[in-house]
């Protein structure tokens, strides 16, 4: 069984002992959500069940596809329901607002509980933990469960693989560590299921998503060590897409050999901006690129919102991507193997 860290185990008593005087909670993540996002905040809603508690996860984007099948998805609620919560659990948030809520929506709620790993995380909440060190949300939640000694049962264990295998781009990523590997062990052994799991998210996208793929690689441009893509509004529904198909393009701009850095810019549905997804390898810190226009997110993994048009939008972020990228795409990484 995985151990915690010493300062992890003080944040995860701290938080104990709050949760242990509440009876209802909200949970809730970041709008367009991705497999950290749900499988956290689900892993969240299990946790405080073992622990005698009552908790409702909404989320104010609706949940992709290839996560609607994770254990306890048919629950989420699309709205926050008219009752009375003792605390909110937001989770990888800076603010209330990239919930995709207000601040008003949880101005009756008493408590809110802020657990982060983004570098941009900020200390908005009455309780807040952001440990940007860790590789996932989902493994800070594990790290609660760990301390808190309550069953990881298989629909737990189920939701918290997902969150950490999709935040870790498949345990690929540099924060990727030896004891990431022990967290995903000791969740298979409580019975998540590795090819189930993989199947579900990675080999289950609709055909209009590889439409959309290429018109995407058909925008490709590299220069040097730095890529970028777009797709339009037009260009998604030509392809017969929908912006959930735009999920994990970037990821193909960054799989270019020599190429350290990349930007993908989806037209945003009401047509005012382009939201950017930004990818690195590990030389370039693309959250500085996010952070400059209001976004953030992790070294390697960072977005943030433009506004429009295309020209525009696609000159700002390749000029600040120029900035921060070697200048160079020829550097090879060595690879070490001890």
């Amino acid at each position: 069984m995985q151990s915690v860290s010493p300062e992890a185990e003080q944040k995860v008593r701290e938080f104990l002992d709050l949760a242990g005087t509440q009876t209802r909670f909200l949970v809730t993540s970041h709008a367009r959500p991705d497999g950290d996002a749900i499988g956290s905040a689900l892993g969240v809603m299990y946790l405080l069940k073992e622990l005698g508690k009552e908790a409702d996860v909404v989320f104010a984007d609706p949940i992709p596809a290839i996560y609607q099948t994770l254990p306890g998805a048919e629950h989420i609620l699309s709205r926050i329901p008219a009752t009375a919560y003792d605390a909110a659990v937001l989770l990888e948030c800076d603010s209330f607002e990239r919930a995709g809520f207000t601040a008003a929506d949880f101005a009756a709620v008493p408590t809110i509980i802020n657990i982060d790993h983004h570098l941009s995380g900020k200390e908005f909440g009455h309780f807040n933990w952001i440990d940007p060190q860790c590789v996932a949300v989902g493994a800070m939640i594990y790290d609660i469960a760990i301390t808190a000694g309550v069953a990881i049962h298989c629909d737990m264990a189920t939701c918290l693989y997902t969150a950490v295998l999709t935040d870790t781009g498949s345990f690929s990523y540099s924060s990727t560590v030896a004891s990431t590997f022990a967290l995903a062990e000791h969740l298979v052994r409580q019975g998540a299921n590795p090819n189930r799991i993989a199947q579900a998210v990675f080999f289950s996208n609709p055909a209009s998503k590889f439409h959309l793929l290429g018109q995407a690689l058909r925008n490709l441009h590299v220069e040097g060590s730095i890529s970028w893509s777009w797709v339009t509004l037009h260009e998604i529904a030509t392809a017969g897409a929908t912006t959930e198909d735009c999920e994990g393009v970037v990821n193909y701009l960054i799989n270019i050999a020599g190429v350290e850095a990349a930007v993908f810019l989806r037209e945003a549905t009401d047509g005012s901006g382009f939201r950017l997804n930004l990818r690195s390898k590990g030389r370039v810190d693309v959250s500085l690129v996010a952070a400059s226009f209001g976004g953030g997110g992790h070294k390697n993994a960072s977005g943030c919102t433009l506004a429009g048009p295309l020209g525009v939008a696609l000159e700002k972020a390749v000029a600040k991507l120029r900035e921060v990228a070697p200048t160079s795409g020829t550097a090879k990484a060595t690879l070490q193997l001890c």
